[in-house]
């Protein structure tokens, strides 16, 4: 098992990296600072997004699951996923990408 890092710490990081490579980026939730759970809603062409959750593997690293669908949903879609889940989840975090060419490059694999 891989030991993680505090949640806000890795938001912190992908933050710099997105200024780093000229991606807008939004914290448009903060969660719990230790060790809450994150959604990244990645921001497509036409008002579509990529909605994805962080999770632990099998193998205990840190990997991502597609949310509200299979592939590209509708940015209201995803927006009605975040508050389902927001009122179950109070400690969730959400980050938004504008990844419009597809740049943004996840720290694990895509699980199904």
């Amino acid at each position: 098992m891989t030991p993680r890092l505090k949640t806000s710490l890795w938001v912190q990081a992908q933050v710099r990296l997105c200024d780093i490579r000229f991606q807008g980026v939004a914290v448009a939730r903060r969660g719990d600072p230790d060790a809450g759970g994150v959604l990244l809603k990645l921001l497509r062409p036409q008002g579509q997004c990529l909605l994805l959750r962080r999770i632990a593997a099998e193998n205990g690293d840190q990997a991502w699951m597609i949310v509200g669908g299979t592939d590209e949903i509708a940015e209201d879609q995803a927006t009605a996923y975040v508050e389902r889940e927001l009122k179950w989840d109070r400690d969730l975090w959400l980050l938004e990408i504008e990844d419009y060419d597809g740049r943004y490059e996840l720290d694990g694999p895509v699980t199904a």
